[in-house]
């Protein structure tokens, strides 16, 4: 489609989709670009916890980038990992972690050897029988030694109040200018996989890596850490990355000698090997025979990244929000074009491949793909050309087809001449309005419809709903729907007239009337079919065309609606025939109802006072029963006796008034303080 066909169609999706349409899909399309451009890494607010619910599936897919394109490396030449697991601990029968003596041994060798720097990735937070020995040893080192510290602020699962004290005294006493603590933390995200870069807590030390190696490129480096693949070999086997020994082995002085080529010029890192301690997932741990990295290995990693300064470049944040709106652009005007298939193929799939490739291509040249959004960016494509889909779908008819089918629903003839001559006039869109809302139900169809033949059932139906239908279309009423035997009708739009609320209490008891003339003329052998009931209520309303394109429907929604449903519903329960609430009452002008009572309608929190129209009722005992009603209200006991005994003659003076009976039913067994519930 050509630009200038995009701008006008764009122009009358604006101008015709309504206030709340308009309204609802540039949501849609803010929640699209937000999806499309947030960093899922970052959390939501404070606290971890707070994602996206994307952060998963977008973890899922950075994994398998970062393992995908990982770079493959020998075994680095510059870092020795020193272990100890958890045979060195039953050997020297020590748990807390570690047998001091032996640890204060092997660094006296290390630093003999002539290592580079020395990282312990060990916390002294228990005394040991050993530690003056280490002490020793630590005080006499020539190397510089960075010991392993934490505090209870971001370690508060690993270290307790006393460890805490114990640390901080080992840590004093070890100090010299060659000795000083370094920070062994690491991050996890909330699936527990180290992915990230530990953030600097205030009041720790340097992070053990960078203490080992002072980095001004490193030193505000948050991306991800570049976890490396070892080569593959013609055997299959694989070779470690980042090399390791046994501290047993670097603390005997004989085997010592013949180690001290792997440790003269390297980092050296001490720490443990302990099954389900100190242990991390990473991007690699599906492409590994071990699921899992020491937490050794990964400052190894981290450090070997720093020697080899590969500061990942991430996507600027600039730039992630212009590809958000680049995605959501272009997915709301291949929507809007509406394509034939020869051409939406071709844009579909040109789209998909930037959307599915963008992050890879990234990865593979060594970009940090870790926050970029390529989950979101095809969720945030979808949202967005479902989201102008509709809208512009919605629109497409002209406003003649919307009046068109507003007259389909059976419009009264003077308004849908005014619609057929101004149809501006029916609304494109759903307005508030005050309307009219008439509910009927033929009680007993259902059941009958089982018992005569379909044939029937439609003749019978058609008749009934022809019968009502002309009721309300002489009225002045609109026919909103049909459901079932029920009809549902309001007074109010698309055109208001003063005297609605007269038509739809007069249309309101003419269909109950009609309803009984068609009981009364029933075609031979089809048994008896219950009375008609009706619920009649004024309030505001939701009007207009709803729908999609071929189903426009003009109809109303809202509490009217709901209301009147309940008002029908409960003519069963409380033995009447129509009833109006009193907001439709007092705008009728009409002086032939009597009250029923209160009743509290489900959905709705203050009761609705009930009206039934009963011009054959005489007016003096009318307004009686509007007297009785309000002493019964009354809080004073005697005054609400008094009512009820009134009630009750002229219940007695109408046997056959059922409605009246279950008023003074109702006021006897329902409800507090002489008030009236007939339904709770």
């Amino acid at each position: 489609m050509p630009t200038r066909g995009l701008l006008r169609r764009g122009a009358r999706l604006m101008r015709d989709a309504g206030r709340w349409r308009l309204a609802a899909t540039g949501v849609l399309l803010l929640l699209a670009l937000f999806l499309a451009g947030w960093d899922w890494n970052r959390p939501l607010g404070r606290g971890a916890a707070r994602e996206i619910p994307t952060a998963d599936a977008e973890r899922g897919l950075y994994d398998w980038r970062a393992a995908s394109f990982a770079p493959r490396a020998g075994q680095d030449q510059r870092i020795l990992m020193v272990v100890y697991d958890d045979q060195t601990l039953i050997a020297t029968r020590k748990r807390s972690p570690l047998d001091r003596g032996l640890l204060a041994r092997a660094l006296r060798n290390i630093d003999a050897m002539g290592a580079k720097s020395i990282g312990v990735d060990i916390l002294f937070d228990q005394p040991q029988d050993e530690d003056a020995e280490l002490l020793s040893a630590l005080h006499g080192m020539r190397t510089p030694v960075w010991l392993g510290y934490a505090n209870l602020g971001d370690n508060q699962e690993q270290i307790i109040f006393e460890q805490q004290q114990f640390l901080d005294r080992f840590v004093r006493e070890a100090r010299t200018d060659r000795v000083r603590p370094a920070s062994i933390r690491l991050e996890t995200d909330a699936d527990n996989v180290a992915r990230s870069w530990p953030a600097p807590t205030p009041g720790q030390p340097p992070l053990l890596t960078l203490a080992m190696q002072p980095s001004p490129a490193f030193g505000d480096y948050r991306g991800a850490i570049r976890f490396r693949l070892p080569p593959r070999q013609a055997d299959g086997s694989e070779e470690p990355v980042i090399p390791s020994l046994q501290i047993d082995t670097l603390a005997d002085p004989v085997m010592a000698a013949a180690l001290a080529p792997m440790v003269r010029g390297r980092h050296v890192l001490i720490g443990g090997d302990i099954v389900d301690v100190d242990q991390f997932e990473t991007p690699l741990s599906g492409r590994q025979a071990r699921s899992t990295m020491i937490g050794l290995e990964v400052h190894a990693t981290m450090l070997a990244q720093l020697l080899d300064g590969a500061r990942l470049p991430a996507v600027p944040r600039g730039w992630r929000w212009l590809a958000a709106l680049l995605v959501v652009g272009a997915a709301g005007l291949t929507s809007l074009a509406e394509l034939r298939w020869y051409a939406l193929v071709p844009a579909l799939a040109v789209q998909a491949g930037a959307i599915a490739g963008g992050p890879i291509w990234l990865q593979a040249r060594g970009w940090d793909t870790k926050g970029l959004p390529a989950v979101g960016w095809v969720l945030g494509w979808v949202l967005a050309f479902t989201a102008i889909g509709v809208a512009a779908r919605a629109v497409t008819s002209q406003q003649r087809r919307f009046a068109q089918a507003a007259l389909g629903k059976y419009l009264p003839r003077d308004i849908a001449a005014q619609i057929l001559a101004e149809p501006e006039k029916l609304a494109l869109h759903g307005e508030k309005r005050e309307i009219f809302t008439l509910f009927t139900d033929l009680e007993g169809f259902t059941k009958l419809s089982h018992a005569i033949a379909p044939e029937m059932v439609a003749q019978l139906l058609n008749r009934y709903l022809d019968m009502l239908s002309d009721v309300v279309l002489a009225h002045g009423g609109t026919i909103d729907k049909f459901v079932g035997d029920a009809v549902v009708a309001f007074w109010g739009a698309p055109i208001a007239r003063p005297d609605d609320g007269r038509n739809a209490a007069l249309a309101a008891y003419a269909m109950w009337q009609a309803g009984e003339a068609f009981r009364r003329d029933l075609p031979p052998g089809v048994p008896p079919i219950g009375r008609t009931r009706v619920g009649l209520h004024h309030g505001d309303a939701i009007v207009g065309n709803f729908g999609g394109e071929g189903r426009i429907q003009y109809t109303a929604l809202g509490d009217s609606m709901n209301t009147a449903s309940r008002l029908e519903a409960a003519n069963k329960a409380l033995e009447t025939n129509v009833l109006v609430s009193r907001e439709a009452m007092l705008l009728s002008g009409l002086d032939w109802w009597r009250p029923m009572g209160r009743v509290r309608l489900r959905g709705r929190s203050t009761p609705v006072d009930l009206f039934e129209p009963a011009p054959d009722f005489p007016v003096e005992e009318r307004a009686a029963l509007a007297g009785i009603l309000v002493a019964l209200d009354s809080e004073d006991a005697v005054t609400q006796n008094q009512a009820r005994e009134r009630l009750k003659e002229m219940t007695n003076h109408h046997p056959d008034d059922a409605a009246i009976a279950n008023l003074l039913y109702r006021s006897e067994h329902i409800g507090e303080g002489g008030g009236i519930y007939g339904l709770g």
